[in-house]
């Protein structure tokens, strides 16, 4: 979900190459949600200096703000990585939460007059059309959970969340950069709740949504199962027992089952 071209929504038209970088520079924190110096300048062409430098005078606009990024293990010593955000200010310069604050009165209302609910019923009417329209998208994907999961990432990301699947040792994840509705989902979680259960209906098994946006993360990270080794340790613990508890194992026989794929 870009910005269109010449700057932001509603604040004045930025000329010159500085002003075309910094815009995009603040499509990329948008959609990211949080990127270091290094992933910035990789994804636009630049120089990390020059990126820096943009990056320096928006710190001092105010338009970011900065931390450590998490320490590896791997990373040699030095000062460590920043990472960058878009602070409130700059979001709402650029038009992306303009009407946040009458989404979230409007939902206030519906809480105050129907309870808890009502917010939720709302929730769920306002995802259902996502829910639709993704549907229709990775339906092609067969029946395998990670599969649905990749074809997910991609519905998602034609819907503006910015999201891609990838697949770890337990299963499968599904990260979303951008949410539209972060800033009402802070006060309303109904909406994140609903759209974990679109997703884990679209997915076709239980999901774990283990970070979100609207809670002050950089990410929406939803795990996925791998159904497959569900059921190899399943099998796994069946097949060393006898028919009851006590019983001595009856064979030592195990299934590996790869799921980095």
């Amino acid at each position: 979900m870009g910005l269109p071209v010449g700057g932001s929504t509603t604040g004045a038209v930025v000329a010159g190459p500085d002003g075309r970088t910094r815009d995009r520079l603040v499509t990329l924190l948008l959609e990211r949600g949080a990127a270091t110096a290094a992933q910035l300048g990789a994804e636009l062409g630049l120089s990390p200096a020059a990126i820096r430098r943009h990056l320096d005078a928006m710190l001092a606009d105010g338009d970011v703000v900065a931390r450590d990024a998490p320490a590896r293990s791997d990373r040699r010593r030095g000062r460590p990585a920043k990472v960058f955000r878009l602070t409130d200010t700059a979001r709402s310069r650029h038009g992306r939460y303009r009407y946040d604050s009458m989404a979230a009165a409007a939902l206030r209302w519906i809480a105050g007059h129907g309870g808890d609910a009502a917010v939720e019923e709302f929730a769920a009417a306002q995802v259902a059309g996502l829910e639709a329209r993704c549907r229709a998208a990775i339906d092609q994907a067969g029946d395998d959970p990670l599969a649905r999961a990749e074809a997910l990432a991609e519905a998602l990301s034609a819907e503006g969340y910015a999201a891609n699947a990838s697949t770890i040792a337990s299963g499968g994840q599904l990260c979303q950069h951008h949410c539209p509705v972060a800033h009402v989902a802070a006060e309303f979680p109904q909406l994140c709740e609903a759209e974990t259960a679109v997703i884990s209906r679209l997915i076709g098994t239980h999901v774990q949504r283990l970070a979100t946006i609207a809670h002050g993360d950089g990410v929406c990270t939803t795990h996925i199962p791998d159904p497959r080794r569900a059921e190899a340790t399943s099998t796994g613990v069946a097949a060393t027992r006898g028919t009851h508890p006590t019983d001595p194992p009856t064979n030592h026989v195990t299934s590996t089952v790869r799921t980095d794929r």
